[in-house]
């Protein structure tokens, strides 16, 4: 426990809280079980050391922060670690990477049930093994999704500049005035293109010339990994999985055409709509249904984006489609916190209400002029007209 301790001192001491995302303040602290999942990368132990840091400094012997992949937990259980933690006064108990302990999700449960005094966060970056324990935990853990950063996330920590996370429903009724107050402050061209192509994850920062490799370890590590691992999957149709992701990459967007993609990369059908759907479940792509409700697994994707564009450039580096690059900005942008799905006019509807059409700035509203609730989001463009929106300000919703 000593040993653990220090360990989590000097993490504190590393912590920068100088940019803190506000999905801080999104999250109900005062739960007894809190989950936190999200993809590799995104920036999970941070958020866990700055809430810890901002509100544990004076009274440090009531936390405690463990990264279950360390070798120093090696010789112990987290019950065992849990009891031992609340003798000593113990109230607060941060767990990182839970998903490298075999045994946590029946652990946990067992903490929850037996240490009402305790509350207890825990982290994990395979979003297989969350929804694996989700059975296990539902009526305990309130469990949050961390994205990578939005746009206007990654201008804040380029520039320092802060501001509010804009309402979808504000952004269509007031665009221009949100525009006019951003341009005012910032040009948002300046900084769009590169968190296009490097800005979604937070290590960007940390060694900016070894980006592109670190996030080619997060693709391999949930493909030829937590797939065979979690899912089954051989791993000799993993090269085929890659190459599936690649093709997605650089369409315009990719419209999947089963029976022909099952002939080309050499997976049968079934198995490949099998596929599709891990991908998406692991969190490597946005997957669009022509019926927003029912079972997902049962319906054949109408569309499908990579999760975030810098993975498009990650996949592709030289053959990516710009037009793709804009639809997948705008459902990974939207994705979080709506629902998305097929369109037979336009490119995306949202909620279930909005219609929305993806262009360049010459783009018209053909398409969008007998529909109602219909939008253009246009790329290259400062400020919009009526329906029509600067594709950029969809980066300003979380």
């Amino acid at each position: 426990m000593e040993a653990l301790f220090q360990k989590y001192q000097k993490k504190l001491q590393n912590t920068s809280i100088q940019f803190v995302r506000s999905f801080i303040n999104d999250v109900n602290w005062d739960a007894r079980l809190i989950g936190i999942k999200g993809a590799r990368g995104v920036g999970k132990t941070t958020l866990l050391l700055q809430y810890m840091k901002l509100n544990f400094s004076k009274e440090l012997e009531k936390s405690l922060y463990v990264s279950l992949d360390s070798i120093g937990f090696s010789n112990t259980t987290l019950v065992d670690l849990a009891e031992e933690f609340v003798k000593k006064g113990g109230k607060y108990l941060f767990l990182d990477e839970v998903h490298k302990y075999a045994n946590w999700a029946q652990e946990l449960k067992n903490i929850y049930d037996d240490y009402p005094e305790l509350k207890v966060v825990f982290t994990g970056s395979s979003l297989l093994e969350i929804l694996n324990a989700r059975f296990d935990l539902s009526r305990r853990a309130i469990v949050y999704h961390l994205q990578g950063l939005s746009f206007r996330e990654y201008i804040s920590l380029e520039t320092g500049i802060h501001f509010q996370r804009l309402s979808l429903e504000h952004i269509l009724e007031d665009h221009l005035s949100e525009a006019t107050l951003i341009n005012a402050e910032i040009k948002p061209f300046q900084y769009f293109g590169a968190y296009l192509k490097y800005g979604y994850y937070p290590f960007y920062k940390e060694q900016p010339e070894l980006y592109w490799q670190r996030l080619e370890e997060v693709i391999n590590m949930m493909l030829e990994i937590e797939l065979p691992l979690l899912r089954g999957v051989d791993l000799g149709y993993i090269h085929k999985i890659k190459q599936l992701l690649a093709i997605i990459s650089e369409s315009v967007p990719f419209i999947p055409n089963v029976s022909n993609l099952s002939a080309k990369i050499g997976i049968n059908r079934s198995t490949l709509m099998n596929y599709l759907h891990y991908l998406e479940e692991i969190g490597l792509t946005i997957n669009l249904y022509k019926e927003a409700k029912g079972n997902s697994k049962l319906q054949k994707p109408a569309k499908i984006f990579l999760e975030n564009t810098n993975l498009m450039f990650a996949l592709s580096p030289s053959k990516f489609n710009i037009g793709n690059v804009r639809e997948t900005f705008f459902s990974n942008q939207l994705a979080y916190h709506n629902n998305l799905s097929y369109h037979e006019a336009t490119d995306f509807l949202v909620n279930e209400k909005y219609a929305f059409e993806i262009g360049g700035k010459d783009k018209s509203g053909k398409q969008i002029k007998n529909l109602e609730n219909a939008f253009i989001a246009a790329d290259d463009i400062e400020y919009g007209f009526q329906s029509k929106i600067p594709l950029w300000m969809f980066g300003f919703l979380y």
